[in-house]
């Protein structure tokens, strides 16, 4: 007989099981560690499968819950009628710029990246920040006659870099994409910067070890793929007379990428900047200052559109108000 709340009667294959209503993790555990060891009751047999036919093939139909934007709190589509017109405040603010706002914007924004950059670099270097700051207010006397000297030259190594690494992994290098690919670029930089400190550590130990000198895969392979030259319509393939002035100067050879974006006179400065680097530094510098060169075309193509467009509403006589002050000025 079932209790007074009860439906029936539980199957009796469930009742010989005293560990039924247990997560399956603590019943395993139960049974590896307490001294009684029994055999739970086989599950009864399955009922035979029952024979249907198949019903039509139908369309997929189109799902019930509508489309709300990421900014509402009920993603299950509550209040969807009342997002059927909505706009973000940024696509509010696009809209109603001006021609010349936008490209004060992209101005402001192509000479902020450097300062970004910065800013990014310091909060990667906290660690050593920290660490400067430790030495002169609780370190010995000796190293603060240093001036602290060991911990300020880690601090300004660490900065750097790690402005190398943000650089040549294209570090705010578009502003067409959400803040988190950046956010994810930055950290991505500090895990880089930390793999080189360990490559560097574990040379110095096989030095002083006398061993020969380990092995490691390249810090960027992106930068190591694109130093081999590479065939193909777009890379132009360098002189032979620059190549053996590079090998009688001792210079470092560039990438195709960066003989293809600089000039010949930035070569030079740029092989000039890389003569007393490492390896890994040579590679962040050159593949930095690529970024920094595709960023500038970026922010000129920019520019160029949005003069283009100024010039195609003067030709179908749309031009603005904006337009026509600013062809008084010869924009």
């Amino acid at each position: 007989m079932g209790w007074l709340w009860g439906k029936s009667d539980p199957p009796k294959s469930s009742d010989s099981d005293p560990l039924r209503d247990l997560d399956p993790s603590l019943r395993d555990f139960l049974s590896k560690e307490s001294p009684v060891k029994y055999t739970p009751a086989p599950p009864p047999p399955a009922p035979p499968p029952e024979t249907t036919t198949p019903a039509p093939s139908r369309e997929a139909e189109p799902s019930s819950t509508p489309v709300v934007p990421a900014e509402s709190l009920y993603p299950d589509g509550r209040y969807a009628h009342l997002w059927t017109s909505y706009k973000s405040l940024s696509a509010i603010e696009a809209e109603s710029k001006s021609d010349q706002e936008k490209l004060l914007d992209i101005l402001e924004g192509y000479k902020e990246r450097k300062a970004q950059i910065g800013r990014a670099a310091v909060e990667n270097c906290v660690e050593e920040q920290l660490a400067v700051n430790d030495c002169y207010d609780t370190g010995r006397w000796r190293d603060k006659l240093m001036m602290c000297r060991g911990e300020n030259r880690a601090f300004e190594r660490c900065y750097i870099m790690q402005s190398r690494f943000l650089k040549a992994l294209g570090y705010l290098s578009t502003y067409s994409r959400p803040e988190s690919v950046d956010e994810a670029i930055q950290m991505h930089a500090d895990t880089l910067y930390h793999r080189m400190l360990a490559q560097e550590t574990a040379a110095a130990d096989a030095a002083a070890a006398g061993l020969p000198e380990p092995q490691f895969a390249p810090i960027l392979a992106s930068v190591s793929r694109s130093t081999t030259p590479a065939a193909g319509p777009t890379t132009p393939a360098p002189s032979p007379a620059p190549a053996a002035a590079a090998k009688k100067d001792d210079s470092p050879p560039l990438m195709p990428e960066t003989q293809a974006l600089l000039t010949a006179e930035t070569q030079a400065a740029l092989r000039q900047r890389l003569k007393g680097m490492t390896p890994t530094e040579r590679e962040l510098e050159e593949k930095g200052l690529v970024m920094d060169a595709k960023a500038a075309r970026e922010t000129g193509r920019q520019v160029s559109d949005i003069i283009g467009l100024r010039k195609s509403r003067r030709e179908e006589g749309k031009a603005t108000v904006g337009d026509t002050i600013s062809g008084w000025f010869g924009w």
